[in-house]
């Protein structure tokens, strides 16, 4: 990781901690409830700052936070107590149950709004890209999309069981789909034929995924390149970000995919590139050096028509990218429990955290960066509302547990309480423990597997 991978993943993950915190802190202090410590991290306090009744500080472990609420012991084993005398309009504990619920679902939907909030401000200030019809231009000698009966010239009119699927989409549901059999609809000649198709497995950076074999036909779009990473091949050959790709090694390109396509099935030796910089043709020849898997180190994407839109159907399209996010994270756990994709291949920790926003920081600028943050502060906010003690779920759902317990005249003791606490506090610490253990297991694989790959050797 460099040193701009590591600022992005400090400030994405510091970023969406904080956020999810700010929401528990200012709604207290909105209500009128004392709140002795916003912390950001757990564990000793390393330094920070006392105003009024709050000390904000940063602790030794930063991978999570919390705000310690006046009167409040839920999350008494973090600290020690203040020692403070709380006057009692100010402590938490004694609070109507509707007030302690609306403080603990606050810090979720902060991270929510900030998911929202990204891609709303994006479409609002940039516009909203206006991707073409899935229609398939090349079918891959071999592939699955051939297998399965998918002709160039077909539109896919469903896939997986969604009518009007956009390539986004259809990407996705593939790439967490492999060699699970899909259906699909695609049109022909004006007729709907309806195909099933199994997306071959394939490993990348130490991950499977599904691959369809098959490259969308976007028209006369350009492709551009987006990003290039420092002291890779692509750079020290030349290539430059804002510049176009007419064709690789002769052949016309029409799609980004098209590109990942070519490098891959091309692992060694030169590739001719044929650009477009300030509207001068270019020739350049990269691939002398290689990184793992043959890449070259640079990321294409397509410069489709931007569309400017007024705040609906902005506020439509920023809700409509989190529902998707939702959606395909609640497919992956899906596939988990039904033993069609592995654990490993799922879950992530800091490590994982920390190399996804190195990638989308070097490969993706300042859009990547905040379209990672948007991605894990709606991961934490959905995660914080599960019904699991020391989450702010927990919490909620312990509160309604009390309230339907009042009803029948009964109530949880505080020996319950505990014992729930210390339950939660140890599924966490087991949690957090396997995630990190998964990250160097996957890392070490990683490595290993890169070494074991014969070098290229350096051309002259």
């Amino acid at each position: 990781m460099n040193l701009t991978g590591l600022f992005a993943f400090i400030f994405i993950l510091g970023a969406a901690v904080v956020i999810h915190e700010f929401g528990h802190f200012i709604v207290a202090k909105l209500l009128g409830i004392r709140v002795e410590t916003f912390s950001v991290g757990f564990g000793k306090r390393i330094f920070g700052r006392r105003w009024g009744t709050t000390d904000y500080r940063l602790s030794m472990i930063p991978l999570g936070g919390y705000v310690k609420l006046g009167g409040d012991e839920s999350n008494s084993g973090l600290e020690e107590g203040s020692g403070e005398e709380i006057p009692l309009k100010e402590r938490f504990d004694l609070r109507p149950r509707w007030q302690k619920i609306l403080v603990g679902v606050a810090g979720p939907v902060m991270n929510v709004l900030t998911a929202i909030s990204i891609p709303l401000i994006m479409a609002m200030t940039i516009g909203i890209p206006s991707t073409p019809a899935p229609v398939i231009k090349v079918v891959g000698k071999g592939s699955a999309a051939e297998a399965a009966g998918i002709r160039p010239g077909d539109r896919i009119v469903s896939f997986n069981g969604r009518e009007n699927g956009e390539w986004e989409k259809i990407r996705n549901d593939a790439l967490l789909s492999p060699e699970q059999p899909l259906p699909v609809v695609v049109e022909r000649g004006g007729q709907r034929v309806p195909l099933t198709i199994s997306p071959t497995k394939m490993v990348r950076d130490g991950e499977a995924y599904g691959e369809l074999g098959l490259l969308p036909d976007y028209g006369d779009v350009p492709v551009m390149i987006s990003s290039v990473l420092d002291n890779s091949p692509a750079e020290e050959a030349g290539l430059k970000p804002g510049d176009q790709i007419l064709s690789l090694g002769g052949e016309p390109v029409h799609s980004s995919e098209q590109v990942v396509q070519y490098i891959l099935g091309h692992p060694t030796g030169l590739v001719t590139f044929n650009l477009k910089r300030g509207g001068q043709p270019l020739d350049i020849n990269a691939g002398e050096r290689r990184m793992a898997e043959g890449k070259l180190g640079f990321v294409a994407s397509e410069n489709f028509p931007i569309r400017r839109v007024g705040v609906a159907p902005a506020a439509s399209y920023a809700v409509a990218r989190n529902v998707e996010m939702i959606r395909l994270t609640g497919l992956a756990l899906k596939q988990v429990f039904s033993g069609h994709r592995s654990v490993r291949d799922t879950f992530a920790g800091p490590i994982g955290i920390a190399q996804a926003s190195s990638k989308a920081a070097n490969e993706g600028g300042w859009e990547g960066v905040f379209g990672m943050l948007g991605f894990l502060s709606l991961n934490l906010g959905v995660f914080n509302l599960l019904p699991i003690p020391m989450l702010d779920g927990g919490m909620i759902f312990i509160l309604l547990l009390e309230g339907i317990l009042a009803v029948v005249g009964l109530k949880l003791s505080m020996a319950v309480r505990e014992r729930i606490q210390q339950v939660g506090f140890v599924f966490l610490l087991l949690l957090m423990g396997f995630v990190i253990i998964n990250d160097v297991t996957k890392t070490v694989s990683r490595l290993t597997n890169s070494s074991d790959e014969p070098a290229t050797t350096r051309q002259k």
